[in-house]
């Protein structure tokens, strides 16, 4: 059986939980009034921000790693954030892994060495396509038609139509110039 601690006389039952007394060092006063916050602390902060962003960026989108850290390991995290995110939109959009067979995965680090991510995993899988295609990746002729169709039925405003007569005109419009 445990002893129970009861709080001493005058404090609270939880010890993280206190009443606010005004003048006590601790008590919740705006940053701004307590001493050592001004010019100095807002440089420190925007130091620390640029630093964070030099950080994410040398991490997702491939910048030179910043002065201080570890360059190997750095480049290890990297890499496991990019095969991460390419297993992300492997699930997002498997047709991807399918269309491109074993090419998809050294094709998305490729893509994803320069680019960070902006839009979500959706997206992401959109700009890779479209990176691709503009490539003209695939090599192979039927696997880039295969990936310029999976592109246009998700890139437009509205999904292809299924109707057969439908997608024709629409195709017969696009080789016109018209849609």
């Amino acid at each position: 059986m445990s002893a129970r601690r009861e709080p001493a006389a005058g404090a609270t039952a939880d010890a993280r939980v206190r009443p606010v007394t005004p003048g006590r060092p601790d008590a919740l006063t705006p940053p701004a009034a307590l001493p050592g916050t001004g010019a100095g602390t807002d440089a420190a902060r925007e130091r620390l921000a640029l630093a964070q962003t030099a950080l994410l960026s040398a991490l997702v989108a491939g910048t030179p790693v910043p002065e201080g850290f570890d360059r190997v390991r750095l480049r290890v995290q990297s890499r496991a954030l990019t095969a991460k995110r390419a297993d992300v939109v492997a699930k997002v959009a498997p047709e991807l892994p399918e269309i491109l067979g074993a090419g998809y995965r050294p094709a998305f680090v490729d893509y994803a060495r320069h680019r960070p991510m902006s839009g979500g995993y959706r997206q992401d899988a959109l700009d890779f396509a479209a990176h691709l295609l503009a490539r003209s990746r695939p090599q192979d002729p039927a696997a880039r038609r295969q990936l310029t169709r999976w592109w246009r039925e998700r890139a437009g405003p509205r999904p292809l139509s299924d109707r057969p007569l439908a997608r024709l005109a629409g195709a017969v419009r696009r080789v016109l110039g018209r849609g």
